[in-house]
């Protein structure tokens, strides 16, 4: 049987008593590796950018005053002193009464204090037209006006995108400091699982933990270890534990875990090192077998068979370790208001947490609809709702119609 169960709040105590979450370390890779990573320093700019005056248009670069009166029915004329071209400095110089062509993006030349669109002139016999005066700076991006020698470029903890990524080239630095992305192994226990790919012999499932387990490390910042399938036998599941705990910083099992004869996970556990199990039951529905023990330094997550309570049990108390470790910010929790479409009752004695599907009326009221679960193992549970529902232990019902939050699987 179960040992005592722990309310939600006091195994989510346990776990943070004997775990420190903080990230593992930090490595410097390539930029072009660095997508997805967490920064762990600051990145400051060495340089201005851009690193000089450059024109923001095609046109003719002037000094602002010689344009001074310049209007459609009365040009100014200038004399062509040469041309400025991208990707090198100017060998030219402008002077008052000249005006040097220019290209976008090619440096200011020294003299020049402005440039006037091409559209604005008019070149006629190797002189300049101008139609349209311009006034100093105008037409100019300035030597540090985006970015400033010394600036703080991105904050250390920033996830790596595209834009973040992108910012870090543009000031030239072609390696980075990240955290440590947390190894994570995943194992799945059972004779009647199968891995996808092979034949599906009577009697036998399909391993969907695996998985949909994985895919949700690698959603927390993870990096997944598959350590494959294992039989409900104490020998094989100790040895595959002690492989797991060696190469990966934390282990996630499923299966194995309930009341039955061939649950062995929390036995095996607690034999493994120190402290050892630190949860071993949770009152809530569903989940209620979740084991969870720390063997030397390392955290294993011991999640349900049932492949909906498997993942959402991941989601309520690994996700946040995971995302600790890699240095990662906690994923924003989005919630809604909703109506409840029926009345809705908890498990007894457990906190009970109902998988809603979100459905508006012709009035545009918001409803929060039950997903029909059939047995705690469809995964189309979780595939099909929105959100769920938080019934606390002592309360005894939702009422149709009556409002509720719902904690929504991903923002609307």
């Amino acid at each position: 049987m179960f040992r005592r169960l722990l309310t939600l709040e006091e195994a989510r105590k346990a776990i943070y008593q004997n775990f420190e979450v903080k990230p593992l370390g930090v490595e410097e890779i390539p930029l072009l590796e660095a997508y997805n990573r967490v920064l762990a320093e600051d990145v400051t700019s060495p340089l201005d950018i851009p690193p000089f005056n450059r024109s923001t248009v095609d046109g003719y670069a002037v000094k602002s005053a010689d344009t001074f009166g310049a209007e459609e029915n009365h040009p100014i004329k200038l004399k062509l002193c040469g041309t400025v071209t991208v990707g090198e400095m100017p060998k030219i110089a402008v002077e008052h009464g000249t005006a040097a062509e220019i290209m976008t993006g090619a440096p200011i030349p020294e003299g020049a204090d402005a440039v006037v669109m091409a559209e604005y002139t008019e070149l006629k016999n190797g002189e300049i037209y101008v139609y349209s005066a311009v006034a100093k700076d105008e037409n100019v991006m300035k030597a540090g006006s985006d970015i400033r020698k010394g600036e703080t470029v991105l904050k250390k903890g920033q996830l790596l995108g595209a834009r973040e990524i992108g910012a870090i080239a543009a000031v030239g630095l072609s390696k980075v400091k990240v955290y440590m992305v947390p190894r994570v192994a995943v194992l799945s226990t059972g004779a009647e699982v199968t891995e996808p790919g092979k034949p599906l012999l009577p009697g036998k499932i399909y391993d969907i933990n695996a998985y949909s387990l994985s895919t949700a490390i690698s959603e927390s910042g993870g990096k997944p270890l598959y350590m494959g399938v294992f039989p409900d036998d104490a020998f094989e599941i100790e040895k595959a534990l002690k492989k797991a705990l060696a190469s990966a910083d934390m282990v996630i099992t499923s299966g194995g875990v309930s009341v039955g004869p061939k649950d062995v996970i929390p036995k095996t556990l607690g034999s493994l090192g120190k402290p050892g199990l630190i949860v071993c039951g949770i009152t809530i529905k569903p989940g209620k077998p979740t084991t969870i023990a720390v063997i030397n330094g390392k955290l294993v997550f011991s999640l349900p068979g049932h492949p909906t309570s498997a993942l959402f049990i991941f989601h309520l108390l690994a996700r946040p370790i995971i995302e600790g470790l890699a240095g990662r910010e906690p994923e924003k929790a989005y919630t809604v208001k909703a109506l409840a479409s029926t009345r809705m009752f908890p498990a007894k004695g457990r906190r009970t947490f109902i998988m809603v599907k979100l459905k508006e009326d012709k009035a545009k009221r918001l409803f929060a609809d039950p997903v029909p679960t059939g047995l705690s193992g469809a995964i189309t549970t979780l595939v099909n709702a929105d959100g769920f529902i938080e019934i606390p232990e002592n309360q005894q019902f939702i009422d149709e119609g009556e409002e509720v939050t719902v904690h929504l699987f991903k923002k609307l």
